[in-house]
């Protein structure tokens, strides 16, 4: 009876599936994509799914199912692996992208509650007592650092309940996007609003990705497309028949995962026509997803027979719709991306490394670290909201070393992955990589395809004439590591003097 308890609790395939397909799948990137690349996004989507997103899912699943009793998540991985000093710089690295990380979304959530209240993005209007747009948008934005700061200390339980209402949200969001579209598509005739052409599926409508280095630098977006794959690593433990049951349900929902953008992506290009309705000077990255939405919501008004005023009204209130749904949805990444990084880095590395009372933890929360981290933030947000045109250009230098550096801790997961492998007192009770062959193949394949993906990034905008964004891309991933690899120095000294201190006691 014991035993069939115990079994209940574990992780069925389908329950598997699910928590892979909410962790990964991303509603945001098709849009996104399409207004990027059009039609032309679905090869890379693809590509990057079999290069990348399935063996690099496999690989940590391997990694979780060695360290089930660790807490210390990616670092742990890598330093019992390669080493510690290697694992704090591929940790810290990516710390410090998603500071900038969260900088950005405190300041950029704005845009889907203006959509969710005015039925249009109306950022760039907000004024208060004086204070221009940005100044406004920085006080907000502080203020919902210090606010999540406050939920975040309450410990996992109150971060929960958040972000399965914005994924509840965003999952809707999928349904109305294809039902809409097929809806839309079938009352036309089976007419897509995006002409298919002999290149619609290789070359972008959009002449910012027309050269060849900037479709291929393309894949770093779908690459984070499949971001969050390293988080369902330690769930192996959790799945009941772990050897056959995971790498079916890492095969099987990332087909779904790929499938399901694909689809997504072509759904958009069947009420969307790109030159009419995404080519404007007042439509980019950040808004593109209102415009998409709102026109579908107008173009099922005109299917549905209503007249002009009322299908116009009919994409506001879809604006609306999908402002609200992406506002609860970024809230709940932005709770889950304060806590789990840091928190990682704090409770996984030595605590040596750190000052003071910054390894403190109540309610499962690195307090101490988790207020110093709202300092961090406000502080920049502060500086580029008050301070002008020079702390304008800072931040966007700052943007820029971030860039890259937040996909570089994937590579060193991979590049650490055959020596996790051939290391023999690493006890591996799941394997899908039996052989040292195809273990180095899978690192090789994953390792590639993110190293590609960075440098065309980098270098794309050298070969625009933008030598700047180049070299601050580069530097940023010099810069983090050079302060890891000195924070780590520092710790590895003091310990040396404190074992030789107790050897002379």
């Amino acid at each position: 009876m014991q035993k069939e308890k115990k079994g209940e609790k574990k992780l069925k395939l389908v329950p598997l599936v699910l928590m892979i397909l909410t962790a990964v799948f991303g509603f945001n990137n098709i849009p996104r994509s399409f207004y990027l690349m059009g039609y032309a996004a679905i090869p890379w989507f693809i590509l990057s799914g079999l290069t990348f997103f399935i063996p690099f899912a496999l690989m940590m699943a391997e990694y979780g199912a060695a360290f089930t009793d660790k807490s210390g998540g990616m670092y742990t991985w890598m330093e019992k692996s390669t080493g510690p000093k290697y694992a704090f710089i591929g940790i810290f690295m990516q710390y410090s992208s998603y500071v900038i990380w969260m900088v950005n979304i405190s300041s950029t959530i704005w845009i889907p509650l203006s959509n969710a209240l005015f039925g249009g993005d109306k950022t760039s209007s907000f004024r208060f007592m004086g204070l221009n747009s940005t100044q406004v948008i920085g006080v907000l934005a502080i203020s919902f650092v210090i606010i999540t700061t406050l939920v975040i200390s309450r410990g996992l339980g109150s971060i929960s309940r958040f972000t399965s209402i914005g994924g509840s949200a965003v999952a809707l969001l999928n349904i109305v996007l294809l039902i809409g579209a097929l809806f839309v598509f079938m009352a036309g005739g089976g007419k897509v609003a995006q002409p298919l052409s002999g290149v619609s599926f290789v070359s972008s409508p959009n002449p910012t990705y027309g050269s060849p280095m900037a479709t291929l630098a393309f894949i770093v977006f779908a690459i984070f497309a499949y971001g969050g794959t390293e988080a369902f690593g330690g769930v192996v433990d959790q799945t009941e028949n772990a050897k056959v049951t995971f790498p079916k349900g890492v095969a099987l929902s990332a087909s779904i995962i790929i499938v399901g953008y694909a689809i997504g992506i072509f759904s958009v290009g069947t009420f969307t026509d790109w030159n009419n309705v995404l080519s404007g000077s007042n439509v980019n990255i950040a808004n593109a997803l209102y415009v998409i939405m709102n026109n579908l919501g107008y173009k099922i008004g005109l299917a549905a027979g209503l007249g002009q005023t009322a299908s116009l009204s009919a994409g506001r209130w879809m604006a609306r719709y999908v402002g609200i749904s992406m506002f609860l949805s970024m809230m709940g990444s932005f709770l889950t991306f304060s806590y789990s990084p840091i928190k990682q880095l704090i409770e996984g590395t030595p605590k040596g490394l750190w000052p003071g009372r910054m390894t403190e933890v109540k309610n499962g929360v690195p307090t101490v670290a988790v207020w110093m981290q709202c300092a961090l933030i406000s502080l920049i947000i502060a500086l580029t909201s008050f301070g002008g045109d020079v702390a304008q250009v800072f931040f966007t230098r700052l943007t820029l070393m971030a860039n890259v550096s937040l996909t570089l801790p994937y590579l060193f997961l991979c590049g650490s992955y055959p020596a996790f492998k051939a290391n023999k007192e690493i006890n591996r009770p799941f394997e899908i990589f039996k052989t040292r062959r195809s273990a180095n193949a899978a690192a090789l394949i994953s390792g590639v395809t993110v190293g590609f993906a960075n440098l065309f990034t980098i270098i794309q905008p050298a070969m625009s004439g933008d030598l700047s964004s180049t070299l601050w891309m580069i530097a940023g991933p010099v810069i983090f590591s050079i302060m890891a690899w000195l924070m780590y120095s520092r710790y590895e000294r003091s310990m040396c003097k404190e074992d030789l201190n107790a050897e002379k006691v």
